[in-house]
């Protein structure tokens, strides 16, 4: 293996990490074992920090090939709490609206969810990393300003519902996607098509491209994988 000259690592991102806190831990081990300060590395597509599943990271001239990385299909497994909102959406803030649930059924589940396959708007949520005037959406909202997104134009390949408890209004899909698509975003959406509201409980990235979860490192037992690696003597960085 030669970091400097560039390596793809697959990461299985865990709980309640930044994606980027996943990858200066990873630089770290790296630059460590190698004897250096600091190996160039990148990832290919941001997780919430509460969302686990594939992180991509490149290292060295492989960071080149980021923007090939983030276009490719995404897989995403995710849990749904119907009947509240959350501010983003997810748990990372308390519910602050309740709705009504008596009305939703499996059956209205299943005639919603095809809606939002093929090419779909989507409002990407405020408490996100999209940039408005050069400054992060979520960084202005935690300043008390507002954050004015438009709609993006995405692809939802697939969705289809896993697991529906009627008693718990807690609905599981599988979600196949393109580039940008944000499964918050998509669970408020989805929350709103039922006449209610939705917002994250779980969420897991299970694919990127050909990557699988089942293919990628976890944080844990990567020292392990690093000591057993044949790393090539290469400080070269450009």
């Amino acid at each position: 293996m030669n970091f400097n000259k560039g390596e793809i690592i697959c990461i299985d991102k865990p709980y309640r990490m930044s994606s980027f806190g996943a990858l200066a831990h990873i630089r770290f081990l790296i630059s460590k074992r190698m004897g250096v300060k600091r190996v160039k590395t990148g990832h290919a597509g941001t997780l919430d920090p509460l969302a686990t599943g594939v992180l991509i990271l490149c290292t060295g001239k492989a960071t080149k090939r980021i923007d090939e990385l983030q276009a490719h299909t995404k897989e995403y497994t995710a849990t749904l709490q119907l009947g509240a909102t959350t501010p983003s959406f997810d748990m990372e803030h308390t519910v602050d609206h309740t709705y009504p649930t008596a009305h939703i059924t499996r059956e209205l589940i299943e005639e919603t969810l095809p809606k939002f396959v093929g090419e779909i708007q989507q409002v990407p949520p405020a408490y996100s990393a999209c940039k408005i005037n050069g400054d992060r959406a979520y960084k202005l909202m935690r300043e008390g300003q507002d954050v004015p997104l438009k709609a993006k134009t995405l692809r939802v390949d697939e969705i289809e519902m896993t697991h529906f408890d009627e008693e718990a209004m807690q609905l599981s899909v599988r979600v196949v996607c393109g580039k940008g698509t944000y499964i918050r975003a998509l669970a408020r959406d989805i929350g709103e098509a039922l006449g209610s509201g939705a917002y994250l409980t779980a969420l897991r990235r299970t694919r990127v491209g050909d990557v699988r979860v089942e293919d990628c490192i976890t944080l844990d037992d990567f020292p392990q994988w690093l000591a057993e690696q044949d790393i090539e003597e290469n400080t070269e960085e450009n």
